[in-house]
């Protein structure tokens, strides 16, 4: 069966990386209607920032929750029956194959489990240096293929492998891609990083930006335009 299409505006995904609950409520009322989906990672989540994913939710947003989880199966699947319950429409887990099971086991009916392939902020030295005998493309190449055999919904790649993978899963997996960064943003942290008309014509379905939106001038003037850029891409 085809996926459902995605609404353009569904497709931008910011990431509300601050310190407090109450920084990120006043983001969202700035954003207002120009964006529909939240990412929550560490930084926010650790500050309370859970507590909004049933508010989110309730006013009709999508939230990301991006908690990278990776333990034994047990505690993987805990931990994802616990987010399922706050009503997040995406979790993500590290790409190992035992912990890609456990989630996919507890992730009940609407939760979606995303695989983490390789980090954006990693390159082939990063890898090598970690131990790893793959580069990234082969190490995401291979990962893709083992969460799509276990049944993971999607996968967060750069756009630089967005292409690939989407040669590999086809059409049914979401490909969820942060590093995203519009011409004449800076690079930040990060190595594998790709503008959002790019990432859309990759293959991407969903696009994680986080400091040009979130630390711009105008918020809701930088969401537009990036809502825009993946309307012209054919997003």
């Amino acid at each position: 069966m085809k996926p459902a299409p995605i609404e353009s505006r569904d497709r931008l995904i910011v990431a509300l990386d601050l310190s407090s609950v109450e920084t990120a409520e006043a983001l969202i009322a700035r954003l207002g209607d120009s964006v529909t989906f939240y990412k929550i990672g560490y930084q926010l989540a650790y500050a309370g920032g859970l507590s909004l994913v049933p508010k989110l939710a309730d006013r009709g947003k999508k939230v990301f929750a991006d908690l990278k989880l990776h333990d034994i199966g047990n505690t993987v699947a805990r931990g994802v029956e616990s987010v399922a319950k706050l009503g997040a429409t995406f979790l993500t887990v590290h790409a190992y194959p035992q912990t890609m099971k456990a989630a996919v086991e507890a992730r009940g009916s609407s939760l979606k489990i995303l695989a983490v392939t390789v980090l954006t902020s990693y390159d082939d030295d990063d890898l090598h240096t970690a131990g790893f005998r793959f580069g990234v493309s082969d190490l995401v190449e291979a990962r893709a293929r083992q969460a799509q055999a276990l049944g993971i919904d999607g996968l967060v790649c750069s756009g630089e492998e967005a292409g690939t993978v989407r040669g590999i899963v086809g059409a049914q997996m979401a490909l969820v891609t942060p590093g995203i960064r519009p011409a004449g943003s800076a690079a930040g942290d990060q190595k594998r990083i790709m503008t959002p008309g790019r990432a859309i014509a990759a293959g991407a379905d969903y696009l994680v930006v986080g400091r040009p939106v979130v630390e711009a001038a105008d918020p809701k003037a930088a969401a537009e335009a990036i809502v825009a850029e993946i309307v012209q891409a054919g997003g």
